[in-house]
């Protein structure tokens, strides 16, 4: 078996960070070496890093309980004894974009599980099953920051993964029109009802920024890659509201969709079964076998019942059905801090060692 490669994960001590921690323990290609953090969980072990602190249910595994926390800024430190980085920190844009380009420019990829990067031309926002080929924008990237191996790959917004795979297997059909509102879990505030007893039986109807990102980001994602730089589609055009919902992790999507050309009902149905992107092609190890699952129950998917399906990789969807105003509408879901952040995060790492981008130094 060949050697894993060394991760760094900068951002250690986060939720999203913790989450990292928690899907890289025993994964098959690649071990945590490094944790790095803010100055001040600097030079703690990990384990009292998170101490009080630690968001998940499953205990903090076994093998980064002892990696002493460096500080993140130290990037030739952190660097030096990594292949790749995932980042997840909590800084302002500017910082975060300063950041990975210095970590990028030592000759470290960063996969991002930030915004920070999300619009810079020559990065590329990937979902590994809708859009691998924007990778080829890391060659211009690369020439950008002088660098021959470091790169940023950054993933998505989270809410989007509840309706953008959905809508992508019925490209074919040409979608014109999509209005979605999503209803989304604390822990994409990087909250559990402990740090926010104020959304107990409450729903909050606005999420800083989420909008914006929420019908401009597909556009990216269905986008193009011209002369070094990815290009946003021109449409569909796309209409959001998002809302703050109290439970802990999934995010729901109801969606109204019009198409240029009009599938039936079992069109629609097959596509999402039978859909398959590069990670299933590839098998990559944190792939669903199966990217989009259809309840045919009227009362699924359901957050808390589906959110974890194909180990909280798998998107779904549930209530397929023709519609006064527009051509259909249908609920999504998936795992926010799963696939829509760490997990998403991990599979474009997989991707990338897969595709050649990734190598031990």
């Amino acid at each position: 078996m060949a050697e894993k490669l060394k991760v760094g994960i900068v951002g250690g001590t986060g939720m999203v960070g913790q989450r990292f921690v928690q899907l890289l323990d025993g994964h098959p290609w690649f071990q945590v070496t490094a944790i790095a953090a803010s100055a001040g969980s600097a030079g703690k072990t990990y384990e009292q890093s998170v101490q009080g602190r630690w968001k998940l249910e499953e205990p903090i595994p076994q093998e980064v309980k002892g990696i002493v926390v460096q500080d993140a800024s130290k990037v030739e430190e952190v660097a030096g004894q990594v292949d790749f980085i995932f980042c997840a920190v909590d800084m302002k844009k500017n910082e975060i974009q300063a950041l990975e380009e210095a970590y990028a420019k030592t000759g470290t990829p960063v996969i991002s599980n930030n915004s920070a990067h999300r619009w810079t031309a020559d990065v590329p926002m990937v979902i590994p099953e809708i859009n691998p080929s924007h990778l080829e924008v890391i060659e211009a990237q690369r020439k950008r920051l002088g660098t021959t191996t470091g790169f940023i790959a950054v993933k998505p917004n989270c809410s989007i993964q509840s309706y953008v795979p959905a809508l992508h297997a019925l490209k074919e059909f040409n979608p014109t029109q999509v209005v979605a509102t999503t209803y989304q879990a604390i822990s994409g505030a990087g909250k559990n009802f402990t740090d926010w007893p104020d959304m107990l039986d409450n729903v909050i109807p606005y999420i800083g920024g989420e909008e914006e990102k929420s019908e401009q980001e597909p556009l990216r994602i269905w986008g193009s890659v011209v002369d070094g730089e990815i290009v946003k589609a021109s449409g569909p055009s796309i209409t959001t509201q998002c809302i703050r919902v109290p439970v802990t992790d999934g995010h729901l999507a109801a969606v109204f969709v019009s198409f240029e050309k009009k599938p039936s009902k079992e069109e629609i149905l097959e596509r999402w079964s039978q859909y398959q992107g590069r990670p299933q092609q590839l098998g990559l190890p944190s792939a669903p076998k199966q990217f989009i699952t259809y309840f045919e129950e009227e009362n699924r998917p359901q957050t808390k019942l589906d959110r974890n399906i194909e180990r909280g990789m798998g998107v779904s969807a549930g209530r397929l059905r023709e519609d006064s105003l527009y051509d259909y509408k249908f609920v999504g879901l998936s795992h926010n801090t799963l696939r829509g952040a760490a997990g998403g995060a991990v599979l474009i790492a997989e991707l990338l060692k897969a595709e050649g981008y990734i190598q031990a130094k």
